[in-house]
């Protein structure tokens, strides 16, 4: 997602490469990337994996992308971005010519329609309401399937929680038609949100989580420790990114960072790894990586590292201390 803005193509590219070499199959983009987002960059990220793509075989990968939601970015489409059966076609096609493919394997809402917390948000904002215009049964599950199938084409959902799921789940059954199969939502050491409500339903729904953030935008490196600033780091760069974690850059969350750093050490590997002990959580996640991919290193060495019951339950007496400080 900071590809276009912090990373030149060549440096895409190269973490493709080493990353497809370290035997990851899943890439997940969205049509507003890069970020922080913007009129100039939308859709570099997409336009840079289609042009890596388009000189691979495809096989064995799978594609996902995502559809922005209402509001927000009237620069996308010229601000036509309510979730309709046209705008959802739309930014089907447009992020198949960018990718340079025939299909996209999981498509996803980025935001929902209706309103909701997020973006660093915390509280339901019942004045933000407004009329849902949204057919249930638009677009379609593959972009590129041009065989008339009625499939909800949104089989994933980000920053979502326990009633979309359900109600999304209930929806499709009731239309005879397959549902969501995944959701995307931010989950690490220090935001654990997921392990409630939402994981239940996850496990009853046979959904997957597909975790973002899991390094708390870079928080659980350490680096943003003390107030520090390194530089070229996202934070430390744009204002707007570190607003979206208010809580991991208060005093609350930087001892949580330090509690989770001192309970698993490597902090990288030990992230990595605390994802693969929950059964939601898909085995080959392409993580997010700094530009010279010192982290995507970190974190697909993780996939080979296991950690012990101890270190499981001092990061739990952690989360019990520090419950979700960055959100």
């Amino acid at each position: 997602m900071t590809w276009g803005e912090q990373n030149s193509e060549a440096e895409a590219h190269a973490q493709l490469d080493y990353a497809i070499a370290q035997g990851i199959n899943f890439i997940d983009t969205a049509e507003m990337y890069p970020v922080p987002p913007n009129a100039t960059t939308q859709g570099r990220t997409e336009t840079y994996l289609g042009n890596w793509l388009a000189r691979r075989p495809r096989d064995g990968l799978v594609i996902a992308t995502k559809v922005a939601g209402p509001g927000r970015r009237d620069w996308i489409r010229g601000g036509r971005t309510d979730l309709t059966r046209d705008v959802i076609a739309e930014a089907v096609d447009t992020s198949l010519a960018r990718l340079q493919i025939d299909h996209i394997d999981l498509y996803q809402i980025h935001w929902p329609q209706r309103n909701v917390p997020m973006f660093g948000a915390t509280e339901f904002d019942p004045a933000k309401e407004k009329r849902r215009t949204v057919d249930p049964r638009a677009g379609r599950r593959h972009g590129g399937d041009d065989r008339g199938r009625q499939d909800p084409p949104l089989r994933s959902f980000e920053r979502d929680g326990v009633g979309r799921v359900r109600i999304s789940a209930r929806r499709a059954r009731s239309l005879g038609v397959p549902g969501p199969v995944t959701i995307q939502n931010s989950y690490s050491l220090v935001s654990r949100n997921v392990d409630n409500d939402l994981a239940e339903v996850l496990f009853r729904e046979k959904m997957s989580l597909l975790a973002y953030s899991p390094l708390a935008g870079g928080m659980l490196s350490g680096k943003y420790l003390g107030g520090a600033q390194p530089p070229n780091a996202r934070f430390t760069l744009f204002d707007g990114c570190r607003r979206a974690l208010p809580q991991a850059d208060g005093a609350r969350g930087h001892r949580g960072v330090r509690g989770a750093r001192e309970a698993a050490r490597p902090v990288a590997r030990a992230t990595g790894a605390g994802l693969r002990e929950e059964p939601l959580v898909p085995r080959r996640v392409d993580h997010r990586r700094d530009r010279r991919c010192r982290s995507s290193r970190k974190d697909i060495a993780a996939a080979q590292f296991e950690l012990d019951a101890e270190t499981l339950a001092d990061i739990a007496a952690i989360q019990v201390r520090y419950p979700n400080p960055a959100g």
